[in-house]
């Protein structure tokens, strides 16, 4: 359940930015979960390239793209994965 507290930060830094920005369709925010050990998970937000005003002020560090398969959108419209990696 605290895993997603953060992702709600993240969405309520993103939101206005993405309005402003005119909802375009290659700034996107993913999540990927992975099993820990125990009873945790370690959950990690992924920043599109055109979200990097929204990942500096989450503290964010840059990364290679995750694989499309291993990912779900958190914030952005649904065409975002199609333009980002390319699959629907």
């Amino acid at each position: 359940m605290m895993a997603y507290l953060p992702l709600a930060e993240i969405e309520a830094e993103f939101e206005p930015r993405f309005a402003a920005a005119g909802n375009p369709d290659d700034m996107a925010v993913f999540k990927r979960h992975v099993l820990g050990s125990a009873l945790y998970c370690n959950v990690t937000a992924y920043f599109s390239p055109a979200a990097e005003d929204v990942a500096k002020a989450c503290g964010a560090l840059p990364c290679a793209p995750p694989p499309a398969d291993d990912v779900t959108l958190v914030a952005g419209n649904k065409r975002c994965r199609a333009v980002l990696f390319g699959v629907d």
